[in-house]
């Protein structure tokens, strides 16, 4: 099992910027990629950004590239997402999320977060 802890996300107005992160724990071995996906209410929860942890390719979802950015910190075994120009439209619960591969992170995570909620509005 692999536990996974997120912190940040808070109230922000449109085009600032905020800080997500996320502290995995447990069976790490067992997990070779990480991301966040995000659920604003009345959508469906969709992916964010993955990155595979074998070569850091990150997978970017059309509407963030260019303003979110992941970071990994194998050493502390932590996830972190930078979000500039945010938009109200970004206004979601954002959720850490892990699994063996990004293909399998996109289709069906196999761990998640408890969820942070990050709010847009002026």
């Amino acid at each position: 099992q692999v536990q996974l802890v997120e912190s940040g996300g808070g109230l922000v107005k449109p085009g600032g910027s905020l800080r997500l992160s996320c502290v995995a724990s447990g069976s790490i071995s067992s997990i070779n990629a990480m991301g966040w996906y995000r659920q604003s209410p009345g959508k469906q929860r969709e992916m964010v950004v993955c990155i595979s942890s074998a070569d850091r390719l990150t997978y970017y979802e059309d509407s963030v590239k260019g303003r979110f950015s992941i970071w990994v910190d194998a050493a502390k075994n932590s996830l972190g997402l930078r979000m500039q120009d945010l938009k109200p439209e970004d206004t979601a619960v954002y959720y850490c999320a892990a699994a063996l591969s990004c293909p399998r992170l996109t289709a069906d995570p196999t761990y998640w977060g408890q969820g942070t909620q990050v709010t847009v509005s002026a």
